[in-house]
């Protein structure tokens, strides 16, 4: 059954386009809104019509949020002589755009492809949630379009794990918010948390301990639970991407197979896979091949982030000096690049795209199969040389879009950048592509935006919960509606009606507007 977490919002009411007047009560604010006159009455006589059968699911979804949140039973029909929720298909290249025309007897939701569909009712769930009148619901027209295709969330579970319950938890709200991506970041030095049934220690020794107990037992998704997850997610029309970091922040997988490791440094031990041996490949390709196998998204992200932490260590590895004979690299970051280029390889050959973090700009990957994840906030001139060199890419820099950092100068645990700086609601809401270098701004490369929660400070579900929310809202509206249609003290607004909500969904939030009423959760 699928079941999302949508939140009361107040109606505001407004004219098109127009921040003087009221404004929609939908998140992410549409791209186009009127308030038009009337009310549509919601009730049990009302059917939902499918125009044809592929948008049975979203159909059924619908009928049942609004049992579920309104007490209403509507039935799904043919066609509908009464009230009547429609939808249908229209003309759009956009699979994801859709319109939503309410009057008095009836709501039309169409779009060219299901996700579009599914927006448009969520939207509609979204006016049913903020219904304050007893006429009915008051009546919009919406014509809506995302600004970015990629609309993404990360989640570390190896330093932390939270489980399936609380990953579907996060599914729902992202599904609420209209964000499509999950990048499930599953392995890293604290935990390998992916069954590997090629490779059974990887999960039970792998998945021993967490960034704060290296003792905790065992903790990892087996790959039934990896389906479901997966399932779930795509019915709420969010791709999950899976990261199998590589070849840096290995010491998980070290600790289950050491006939693997390239070795580290003293602060970063067995924190490589040795890039020497020709049977590291292997091994890799066929835990990637069981990867590919659970994740029908296509696509998978290796990492290839922070390797010199743990590199020095292949200065004195026979295998890997062979190699760099052998291949004539003359540093460190040439065996870096030539293991990149061969893991390339492998998911190429899988059909996959190749998804790595900034430091694979300087890999020469297959610019065309290839996504770069800029982070380093401070390092403008990455995102420059990813674009140049024609590759996609997706902006997720340290500084609005981690929200492991502090969102309020009172915060006591967390991350901080040089200075002191944090990542304050109003900076993730503000984010757009002004500042950042002119070829960027102009570029067709630019996939989307992302927002990423690292988990070192993370000891509890309170806690991961109240760095996510609500700076998850922000963000989302920050991904979907155009700069030039935000505005962040209306934004305000509309987040006062439904914090409330989020208490009542079981996720303890930052309350931005009066913080001492949500006092820091330390664990």
């Amino acid at each position: 059954m699928i079941r999302l977490s949508f939140l009361l919002l107040t109606c505001m009411g407004i004219g098109l386009q127009s921040f003087a007047q009221q404004s929609c009560p939908v998140i992410p604010l549409p791209d186009q809104y009127e308030k038009a006159g009337g009310h549509f009455l919601l009730n049990d006589g009302t059917a939902i019509v499918a125009a044809e059968p592929s948008l049975e699911a979203t159909a059924h979804m619908l009928q049942q949020q609004l049992l579920r949140y309104a007490g209403i039973r509507v039935s799904i029909q043919p066609a509908a002589s009464g009230n009547a929720i429609i939808l249908k298909r229209e003309k759009n290249n956009n699979p994801e755009a859709y319109t939503l025309h309410m009057n008095s007897r009836t709501v039309t939701i169409s779009a060219g492809g299901d996700a579009g569909i599914f927006y448009g009712a969520v939207s509609l769930l979204q006016l049913v949630r903020a219904k304050q009148e007893a006429a009915g619901i008051p009546c919009w027209n919406i014509r809506d379009t995302p600004l970015y295709r990629w609309r993404g969330f990360m989640l570390d579970e190896s330093r932390q794990f939270f489980g399936k319950q609380e990953v579907k938890k996060i599914l729902d709200e992202m599904a609420f918010y209209k964000l499509n991506r999950f990048h499930w970041h599953l392995t890293d030095d604290p935990g390998w948390r992916i069954e590997i049934r090629q490779y059974p220690r990887l999960a039970l020794v792998g998945g021993i301990g967490s960034f704060h107990d290296s003792t905790a037992p065992a903790q990892y998704y087996t790959q039934q639970d990896v389906e479901e997850i997966v399932a779930y997610a795509a019915a709420r029309h969010i791709t999950v991407i899976p990261e199998i970091d590589m070849p840096g922040h290995a010491r998980a997988a070290n600790r289950a197979y050491p006939e693997f490791s390239g070795g580290g440094s003293p602060r970063y031990p067995d924190f490589t896979f040795n890039p020497g041996k020709e049977e590291t490949y292997q091994y890799l390709t066929n835990i990637l091949k069981e990867v590919d196998a659970l994740f029908p998204s296509q696509m998978i992200h290796i990492g290839g982030d922070e390797v010199s932490f743990g590199s020095q260590a292949w200065n004195s590895d026979a295998a890997v000096q062979r190699l760099m004979q052998k291949e004539q690299l003359n540093s460190l970051v040439q065996v870096e690049h030539y293991f990149l280029k061969r893991m390339a390889d492998t998911l190429l050959k899988l059909n996959n795209d190749v998804l790595g973090w900034d430091e694979v700009t300087e890999s020469a990957l297959p610019s065309k199969k290839t996504i770069v994840f800029w982070w380093r906030h401070d390092k403008p001139e990455q995102l420059t040389s990813a674009v140049e060199k024609g590759y996609r890419v997706v902006l997720c820099p340290r500084l609005p879009f981690y929200f492991d950092f502090v969102q309020d100068s009172t915060n006591l645990k967390g991350r901080r950048w040089r200075g002191g700086a944090y990542n304050p609601l109003k900076d993730v809401y503000d984010f757009t592509l002004k500042g950042l270098p002119a070829s960027v701004q102009q570029s067709k490369l630019v996939e989307g935006v992302q927002a990423n929660l690292w988990s070192e400070t993370i000891v509890s579900d309170q806690r991961m919960y109240y760095l996510t929310f609500p700076r998850l809202l922000a963000f989302a509206e920050a991904a979907w509606t155009k700069p030039v249609k935000r505005d962040y003290a209306q934004f305000e607004k509309r987040l006062e009606a439904f914090l409330p909500l989020l208490r009542k969904e079981g996720i303890y939030y930052y309350n931005v507007l009066d913080p001492k009423l949500t006092p820091e959760a330390a664990e």
